[in-house]
């Protein structure tokens, strides 16, 4: 891992239907330990629609290279108890060397 890790998290991937028919999530740990950098950032957002601004936060993951994780799934930072969703993954390749994985996520607890 290139980044500098500043936590460990728990990758969380599943859903399931509950008796009325709605999907929920089942946070079935897929992995867990592993080193992440996680760096929570803000932006200032306007829309044609609504042009006053809104500061909106998300958070930059980086995992090591080769872990298994996808769209839609749930990050738990170990060390603050705190739930992420991914909203977007980035697989950028080198050919002399595996890079770390980014994620977007926005925080869900």
């Amino acid at each position: 891992m290139q980044a500098i890790a500043t936590t460990k998290v728990t990758i969380l991937r599943g859903t399931s239907t509950d008796a009325y028919g709605d999907e929920q999530d089942t946070d079935t740990p897929v992995a867990t330990g592993i080193p992440a950098s996680l760096i929570e950032q803000t932006r200032r957002v306007t829309t044609r629609d609504n042009p006053t601004p809104r500061i909106v936060r998300y958070a930059v993951v980086r995992l090591p290279a080769g872990t298994d994780v996808t769209d839609q799934d749930r990050l738990l930072d170990e060390r603050t108890g705190v739930k992420y969703i991914v909203d977007a993954d980035s697989f950028m390749t080198n050919p002399a060397m595996a890079v770390d994985i980014r994620l977007d996520a926005r925080r869900t607890t």
